[in-house]
């Protein structure tokens, strides 16, 4: 084989290496201008306009049947069918839309591997984001659903993940927002106090609300 052959079969497989990595880091995202519009939305309702939230819960179920292998997907269906549980008046609807999201977000925890420490959606560890959906759903629903300790749990995991220092700083700011507003409902206040001064230092966009949250504990 010549110098020249060798070369140009050396950068061929280089070439088909890359493709496959690059690939394997997106297999199972759909792309930004689809997930995007939706994420935006889902942070509109979680600051407590829930409008379109069934317009945004009926999105991100429509994405998951197109990518039904995205974990991400999965626990955003899941976390916005839970929330439709606030909307409606009929004890047996609210059981229904909480019990069925909650199991949508068990069956993401379960799809999880290790190659879904990788980036999918927005830049985020997909591990990470869905540990976060489920452990949010699982400390706001009823106390007689007996999922809070397995919501504190997956706050653990966050916040002693190696993932989370090369996350996104906005993520990082709700992770440990969580963390805290988990530690002043346990009433660890210097837990709390350690958690919402971690958000001030990574001035992450949460920065304000940490101090306020800081303004309310006794010193």
């Amino acid at each position: 084989m010549s110098a020249t052959s060798f070369r140009a079969r050396t950068a061929a497989i280089a070439a088909a290496t890359a493709a496959a990595l690059a690939l394997s880091t997106s297999a199972w995202a759909v792309p930004d201008a689809q997930f995007l519009p939706l994420f935006e939305q889902f942070e509109v309702i979680n600051n407590g306009d829930t409008s379109k939230l069934e317009k945004v819960s009926e999105g991100f179920a429509a994405l998951l049947k197109s990518e039904p292998t995205n974990p991400v997907l999965m626990a955003y269906t899941g976390t916005t069918t839970a929330m439709k549980s606030n909307t409606t008046m009929l004890p047996w609807k609210k059981m229904s839309y909480a019990e069925d999201g909650m199991a949508m977000l068990d069956k993401a925890i379960a799809m999880l591997t290790p190659e879904h420490d990788k980036p999918i959606q927005h830049d985020t560890p997909g591990s990470l984001e869905v540990k976060l959906l489920a452990a949010k759903t699982f400390l706001n629903v009823p106390g007689f659903m007996n999922k809070g300790p397995r919501g504190a749990k997956l706050v653990g995991e966050l916040t002693s993940s190696p993932l989370l220092a090369n996350s996104p700083v906005g993520f990082q700011g709700v992770v440990w927002m969580t963390a805290g507003e988990l530690a002043v409902t346990e009433k660890r206040a210097a837990d709390a106090r350690k958690h919402f001064n971690k958000v001030i230092e990574l001035k992450a966009p949460q920065a304000d609300a940490a101090r306020a949250q800081l303004a309310k504990l006794a010193p």
